[in-house]
């Protein structure tokens, strides 16, 4: 993957647009987790000492066009003021005239957050219109939202068109991240994929077994393969209907090399509470009127066993319903082994998806992997090996601007 990045770039003096991803969780009007705000500093902090006049603009909820007061971007802005410790001015629009006074007030260095891009129905649309508008407002464009990148929206990918454009920092680390794990990996390649449904996973699935040499499946998943196997797996969700995608799935992995573990044994409850009475058994066992919530000991085992020999790990989902415990136990203890394996510099690990990040955090092993990714689809789509409109556009350009340098 190569694209151009904020090195060898002169920004003194310039107006920097940057796509940042401030769409994070609010819950009754406060901001519950400053993580992508965080991570975007960096690239802020960069353009600021250097000079520059920074622009960050983002999208946040689905306002469908429309401007929706509980979805503006103000309280982000002041968000992201505490956490540069610096002030944060704002633009009550992010096109037009309210948004152009804004900026011709700032002195190089000050940095503005302009108002959710998605009031104006033209962001989703792609509309060319739109993007002008946006591209109008400033001489260089930097995306620092890989999170985002998987839509064509116009500010993600219309705008990279009309400017000179390159990679943020964040943007950096995930591409390199992503590359290193599935790109040009360094072998054995193992892939843990949890989740409920084989149906939301297909692409990803069928990307994976051409790509990696161990293919872990869990979850919900790993009861539908299981159960097209003829395996008995009482009331577990399972999607019936996917057994021969599932068998066609294992078959590709044979024609690949790729080797798919399962489960060898459960941990299975006749309800899905908290709590609940408990029984682990071996996968053969499982009885007609228990669900299969979690991987037992003997699967985390097995799975720690692997680590000593595999060299890089690329992880999206949990192995069992993490979130109501005790079913937690086998993800917890997992990630502690990939964490410990991580920091001994044995395995570099990257993981993502929501549910991933969730289950590293509950485990507190978040910054001890080697990259945790905050995006979610985009993360996805990627590990699918499909096209992301936002990076495909930075990798097209092809002028250059003063003081610009290609790089991956």
């Amino acid at each position: 993957m190569t694209v151009r990045t904020l090195d060898g770039l002169d920004v003194s003096g310039k107006r920097v647009l940057i796509r940042a991803d401030l769409n994070v969780p609010v819950r009754d009007g406060r901001i519950t987790d400053l993580t992508r705000i965080e991570r975007l500093s960096p690239t802020i902090r960069e353009l600021s000492e250097n000079g520059a006049r920074v622009i960050v603009c983002s999208h946040f909820d689905r306002p469908k066009g429309r401007r929706v007061t509980a979805m503006s971007l103000e309280p982000m802005a002041l968000a992201l003021q505490e956490v540069l410790g610096r002030p944060v001015h704002f633009a009550n629009d992010c096109i037009g005239v309210q948004a152009q006074q804004v900026i011709e007030r700032l002195a190089p260095g000050d940095v503005a957050v302009l108002e959710n891009t998605r009031f104006h129905p033209g962001e989703e649309d792609n509309d060319p219109s739109f993007a002008a508008e946006l591209a109008k407002l400033a001489d260089l464009f930097v995306n620092d939202a890989f999170s985002a990148a998987h839509r064509a929206h116009a500010s993600t990918e219309g705008v990279a068109h009309l400017l000179p454009s390159c990679a943020g920092r964040l943007m950096q680390a995930e591409l390199e991240a992503l590359t290193a794990a599935l790109g040009t990996p360094v072998r054995p390649v193992m892939a843990i994929v949890g989740g409920s449904k084989v149906s939301t996973k297909l692409d990803l699935l069928g990307n994976l077994v051409g790509r990696v040499d161990i293919l872990v499946i869990g979850g919900a998943m790993a009861n539908t393969f299981l159960a097209a196997q003829g395996k008995a797996v009482g009331r577990s969700l399972q999607e019936s209907e996917m057994h021969d995608t599932a068998r066609e799935i294992a078959a590709r992995a044979r024609s690949a090399n790729c080797t798919i573990v399962l489960p060898v044994d459960a941990v299975t409850a006749r309800e899905f509470r908290a709590d609940p009475p408990t029984e682990t058994v071996t996968i053969d066992a499982i009885p007609a009127d228990s669900m299969m919530l979690d991987v037992g000991p003997a699967t985390v085992a097995d799975l720690i066993a692997r680590l000593a020999y595999v060299k890089t790990l690329v992880w999206n989902g949990p192995l069992g319903a993490f979130e109501t415990p005790p079913f937690d136990a086998a993800t917890v203890a997992l990630a502690h082994a990939v964490a410990d394996a991580t920091q001994s510099g044995a395995l570099k690990s990257v993981a993502g998806g929501g549910d991933t990040v969730s289950a590293l955090r509950h485990a507190g092993v978040l910054d001890k992997l080697s990259y945790v990714s905050s995006a979610g689809g985009a993360f996805l789509e990627w590990m699918e090996g499909k096209t992301l409109p936002g990076i495909a556009a930075l990798e097209t350009k092809t002028e250059t601007h003063p003081g610009e340098a290609a790089n991956s």
